[in-house]
């Protein structure tokens, strides 16, 4: 089933500058397995080594955050819309 992934300005260097793509996937695990393999090294940049999202990195399905969910176990349906949001941190 086709989701769209919306693609943070830092990441698009690795999907040749595209700021959503169409990937196949029943869960969030295998929506970034799915696009590691067609964009290599994204999946670096969103988890850690365990596999588990970055602590730094937030997706949301639908505007929910997967973290309240099932994290990376998250069920995607067809037409979901996931949406990759780095923290943004400083300020004085």
């Amino acid at each position: 089933m086709p989701v769209k992934v919306k693609i943070p300005t830092p990441l698009r260097k690795l999907t040749a500058n595209l700021s959503e793509v169409e990937v196949q996937g029943d869960t969030i695990g295998t929506v970034l397995h799915a696009m590691e393999s067609s964009y290599p090294g994204i999946k670096d940049r969103i988890c850690d080594e365990s596999g588990d999202v970055r602590r730094f990195i937030n997706i949301y399905v639908n505007e929910e955050d997967i973290r309240f969910i099932d994290g990376t176990g998250t069920t995607v349906n067809d037409g979901d819309r996931i949406s990759i949001v780095p923290a943004i941190a400083g300020g004085s």
